[in-house]
């Protein structure tokens, strides 16, 4: 009867539609949906980095497609340091409504401290309420027991990225470490990522060139960046002079 009674307040505490979600959530990209054997891994921590300040936007959109995945039932929190506001900027609506997510589907909140914001990220995995939620700080290391809490608080099968601005050399718990940066397009207006899977806990790691696919709504695999020539017409043998 104990148990039982468990089992019921621990379903009436999670959120609508977390309950029975998959291990997985496929990026929609095989190259590196096979990577991930199967896509990212849903009740663990990831983290995103920025391979320079210059490159933040890159690893943002980066994370916000993955995010994006999981529509239309996602519900995102988006937690970020004072100074991350101060020198990035916030997610504005307009902006987050062409990339496909609706602006009532993120709730965004800013910390003081990086202090705060772990304790903050903490709190939202836990809440049941949350189906992802970005932590964005600023440079420098974070504590392995912080780490190891988030990881731990994101096992409630919330999606949980760590959005930093510049590559960490600390240790870390996350299941998977990205390295995200701008890459040149042979197309006006398209926008390339430089993506590196640099830790990878369940497989063997990469690197790829995503392109924005209007049409789609989503990152695809880059094709080659030159023009192939084009095959040769059927000719009379001419005997070289």
């Amino acid at each position: 009867m104990i148990d039982q009674l468990r089992q019921r307040l621990q379903a009436l505490q999670r959120g609508p539609g977390i309950e029975g979600r998959p291990g997985t959530l496929p990026f929609g990209v095989p190259a590196i949906d096979t990577m991930l054997n199967g896509g990212f891994v849903l009740g663990a921590l990831h983290e995103i980095a920025a391979i320079g300040e210059a490159h933040l936007p890159a690893a943002i959109g980066f994370a916000l497609a993955v995010a994006k995945r999981d529509a239309p039932s996602l519900r995102l929190i988006w937690i970020s340091e004072d100074m991350a506001l101060a020198e990035s900027g916030a997610p504005h609506g307009s902006g987050l409504d062409a990339f496909g997510l609706a602006p009532e589907q993120l709730v965004t909140i800013s910390a003081a401290h990086r202090r705060d914001l772990l304790w903050a990220m903490e709190e939202a995995l836990r809440c049941g309420a949350t189906t992802a939620v970005i932590g964005e700080m600023r440079a420098g290391t974070i504590d392995g027991v912080a780490i190891r809490r988030l990881s731990l608080a994101a096992e409630s099968s919330t999606l949980a990225f760590l959005l930093r601005t510049e590559p960490p050399g600390d240790a870390s718990t996350a299941a998977t470490r990205w390295l995200v940066g701008a890459a040149p397009s042979i197309v006006t207006g398209a926008s390339r990522l430089a993506v590196q899977l640099v830790r990878n806990r369940r497989g063997p790691t990469g690197a790829w060139i995503l392109e924005w696919s209007d049409s789609d709504g989503q990152f695809i695999l880059a094709t080659h960046a030159q023009p192939l020539a084009a095959p040769t017409l059927d000719r009379p043998h001419r005997q070289v002079a």
